[in-house]
């Protein structure tokens, strides 16, 4: 009895990467790439009507953001794996990808050969991780537990970062601004450090977040 191929959806907000993905996976005779798509919006419709195995999933998208993409996917339709492929690889974004249920986690200096098997070990319900990520996890479920940020605490730190007051990360977030100051309290000491500045130093040396 033949075995059915891997049903591929690619997601990425350039047309370019998009069909380079494309033209490679065709090459495997195990893969079918059923569908495409440029937003993370787009990307939970496609996922609706086609119900893909895996989809490769980029992070940084307008609009709907790949993690968001893929909470909302596993949400909707668990039996699906999402691999994202990204260029950014802090520890902000990987957290937030397997705080949303991603798979694996690749960066897209990835081969051809490491792609198309970690392709097939998220589709067999493994996970996959580019050496350096799994470096980076590794070294966070060793290191200081004191100095692991929650994810709320890095979407409020990245807000800092950014240059907005409490008020407007607490609109952002919808947070009173007490909440938000207790939330910067508890980054400070975590991070060993006392303002906000130092906080955001002290986060992108890091990699817990990022600029831009």
């Amino acid at each position: 009895m033949t075995t059915p191929p891997i049903r591929i959806l690619v997601v990425d907000d350039h047309p370019v990467v998009r069909d380079g993905l494309t033209a490679l996976l065709a090459t495997q005779p195990d893969f079918s790439v059923v569908g495409e798509a440029g937003t993370g919006a787009e990307a939970l419709r496609q996922t609706a009507v086609l119900r893909p195995d895996v989809v490769i999933m980029d992070l940084q998208m307008p609009g709907i953001g790949g993690a968001a993409a893929t909470a909302a996917i596993r949400t909707a339709h668990p039996e699906v794996r999402v691999l994202v492929l990204t260029t950014y690889d802090t520890n902000a974004d990987i957290t937030a990808a397997v705080d949303a249920g991603a798979a694996g986690y690749l960066l897209k200096d990835t081969g051809r050969e490491e792609l198309c098997t970690a392709v097939r070990a998220v589709a067999r319900g493994e996970a996959a991780l580019s050496p350096s990520v799994a470096a980076k996890v590794l070294a966070h479920m060793r290191g200081d537990r004191g100095a692991s940020l929650s994810g709320r605490e890095v979407e409020v730190l990245s807000a800092v970062s950014r240059g907005q007051s409490n008020k407007q990360i607490g609109r952002a977030l919808r947070l009173s601004e007490a909440t938000v100051k207790t939330h910067l309290l508890h980054i400070y000491t975590k991070l060993g450090v006392a303002d906000r500045t130092s906080a955001v130093t002290a986060a992108l040396e890091r990699g817990i977040i990022r600029i831009g």
